[in-house]
């Protein structure tokens, strides 16, 4: 006699997806609202269609803060992914110096990113700081406050230093699920460390290493507070990233019809490339 499925549980996490949709939908109505009214104050707004959109999709800064968005990103991913890889395959499997490792990777996740931003502001000082006066004496004309490629390398720096330990802790995490039976086989094949990486460890890692690609990115791609500090958007508008620009039209400028339509195109971007990543992955698994 085949037994039928008890769906009782669902009744008790009901109320949490009840709560987390109506925390979720309601702001992105009153977005929605926003961005096709033109408003003036309490109560005085006027309908405008799709006229914020037509005028944020031709706004030249905005379309250079979206540019400069995209190449943070991208350096981010490129560099944060395998760099988190070799650093969980270089650290120890079990014992002592396997725990003090997770303890000092976990730390810089522990630090409030105003506080990150903060110490790097400091950090990176060309006067006081151990990052900027070290260049400085090595014969490099190290400013981040006044050239563009200074504050960049600065700000992709600090992200690094602050986001590869979670890469690194998820990617160890995977390899920690590898069975060892397959580093057995590859030991009786005589097989090399790249072999073994390439056949054994990488497909394994490939479900987290979709986790960390889209967290990675989707962080990346609306960073704030970390830039903000340290930078100020600056030199001139060299770090000015898509979230800043944003929260200087609605709160600096209170443009609160063409910056709820710039959110909703942002949401969009964010969610569509999250979106074509994620199923290219599942793809290919599949083809395979």
């Amino acid at each position: 006699m085949q037994k039928t499925p008890n769906n009782k549980a669902w009744f008790l996490v009901l109320p949490v997806f009840l709560l987390v949709a109506f925390s979720a939908l309601v702001p992105l109505m009153t977005v929605v609202n926003y961005s096709v009214q033109d408003i003036f104050g309490p109560g005085q707004g006027f309908f405008v269609g799709t006229e914020w959109f037509k005028e944020v999709l031709s706004d030249e800064r905005l379309q250079n803060s979206l540019v400069r968005q995209f190449l943070f990103s991208g350096a981010v991913l490129l560099i944060q992914i395998p760099l988190g890889i070799g650093v969980a395959l270089m650290m120890p499997k079990s014992g002592i110096k396997s725990s003090v490792c997770l303890i000092l990777l976990a730390i810089p996740l522990l630090i409030p990113w105003n506080v990150v931003g903060t110490i790097w502001q400091i950090f990176a000082r060309g006067d006081i700081g151990l990052f900027g006066w070290s260049l400085n004496a090595l014969g490099f004309e190290y400013n981040y406050t006044r050239n563009t490629l200074d504050a960049w390398l600065t700000v992709l720096l600090m992200d690094v230093w602050h986001w590869t330990p979670l890469v690194a802790l998820l990617c160890y995490s995977g390899l920690r699920a590898i069975p060892e039976a397959f580093y057995q086989a590859a030991e009786i094949d005589r097989a090399s460390k790249w072999a073994v990486f390439r056949y054994i460890q990488l497909p394994r890692l490939k479900s987290v290493l979709i986790i960390a690609f889209l967290l990675r990115f989707m962080d990346s791609f609306m960073i704030y507070t970390e830039p903000f500090v340290l930078t100020g958007g600056g030199p001139g508008s060299s770090t000015t990233f898509l979230s800043q620009t944003l929260t200087t039209m609605a709160i600096g400028q209170f443009d609160l019809g063409r910056s709820a339509a710039f959110s909703l195109i942002y949401f969009l971007i964010v969610l569509l490339i999250s979106w074509l990543f994620f199923t290219a992955i599942t793809h290919a698994d599949k083809e395979k």
